[in-house]
């Protein structure tokens, strides 16, 4: 008998992308659950991606999965206000930073998944909080058309986003709801040090056009022409590109780049920990990590068997910086008040 699988619902509440896919039918397999389990997840990364694998779990175990699309500042936020009662388990994607502080809040449980014995320690909690998923680099994605237009060079550093000819073109996330704008702004505390990197951070607030909640938005507003550049993790940018935004132009800071570990956690006192539990293992699987890259995220995968997308060639050898992940999330909420504060928002 032929596996079915059947979206039940997609739709938008305040602002959140809902996906929820439920399986039914089909021939059994030994994993298979009860038609009756269920799981709730907090989803970081792109919705397509959430999608295929939320699909793909689904038919593998029969567990119906409902997946909410927010940024690291939001879920944070919605598991402070649900800590007395947890509305989901695991919280999937977006830098490792948000689950680091969210373990020092207390909102995650510790689960060492037995699939986790093959992700590298440098991708993985030593306490068992959280596991890495992928990694992606941070750049820039320039409009080469209109480049073209003003006689431009794209950015090749980080000064470069100061020089005159690029204020007010510029477009960032926002560091307080975005991991990858926290990811940009804890690179420039570990890279220049704090007070240097508050006044380069005010400095480029001056160049820019606007920020936006949701990190890959710049990438897609360069493609779009609505901006001249766009900070954001660049296999993002790739994606927007391999979808039909041909003029996108990929640089990198020749001085270093700070770095996401995509990451999944058990979330503390969720319901269904045995379906979140399964979740967990399953996309620590080099099988299940090779799933987004189907429909164009091209993050580099932690699981030393799982091949990486071809598409994402291009950005190896670039020059990372020593990233610590532990600082970054331990200090969130003190270096968005910083930068805040520094740039008078």
């Amino acid at each position: 008998m032929k596996k079915t699988l059947k979206t039940v619902c997609a739709l938008s509440l305040t602002g959140l992308l809902l996906f929820s896919l439920g399986g039914c039918g089909g021939d059994k397999k030994e994993n298979a659950r009860p038609a009756t389990q269920k799981l709730t997840i907090y989803w970081g990364a792109l919705e397509d991606f959430m999608a295929a694998d939320v699909a793909a779990f689904e038919k593998e175990t029969g567990i119906k999965v409902t997946a909410v699309r927010m940024s690291s500042g939001e879920t944070l936020q919605r598991l402070k206000a649900e800590k007395d009662a947890p509305k989901a388990s695991v919280w999937f994607g977006g830098p490792a930073d948000g689950q680091i502080q969210a373990k020092a809040d207390g909102l995650l449980e510790k689960y060492v998944s037995p699939n986790a014995a093959k992700i590298p320690d440098r991708f993985r909690d030593r306490d068992g909080f959280w596991t890495g998923v992928y990694v992606g680099y941070l750049g820039f994605a320039s409009n080469g058309k209109l480049l073209k237009e003003k006689n431009l060079e794209p950015p090749k550093n980080w000064n470069d986003l100061l020089k005159p000819e690029y204020k007010g073109q510029i477009v960032m996330p926002n560091p307080k709801s975005s991991g990858t704008g926290y990811t940009l702004l804890a690179s420039m505390f570990q890279l220049r040090g704090e007070e240097d990197a508050l006044e380069y951070m005010t400095k480029l607030d001056k160049q820019m056009k606007n920020y936006q909640k949701s990190g890959s938005a710049p990438a897609k507003m360069a493609g779009q022409g609505e901006c001249l550049i766009g900070i954001s993790f660049l296999h993002d940018a790739i994606k927007f590109r391999e979808g039909g935004m041909k003029d996108l132009i990929l640089t990198h800071p020749s001085e270093g780049t700070g770095y996401e570990v995509g990451a999944v956690s058990l979330i503390k006192g969720g319901p269904d920990q045995e379906a979140a539990k399964r979740f967990i293992d399953w996309c620590l699987t080099a099988k299940a990590q090779e799933i987004g890259q189907t429909v164009g995220s091209y993050q580099f995968l932690t699981h030393p068997d799982a091949k990486p997308p071809k598409q994402a060639d291009e950005l190896k050898g670039i020059k990372l910086i020593k990233y610590n992940f532990l600082w970054a999330g331990r200090h969130r909420d003190e270096v968005v008040n910083k930068w805040e504060k520094a740039i008078g928002k």
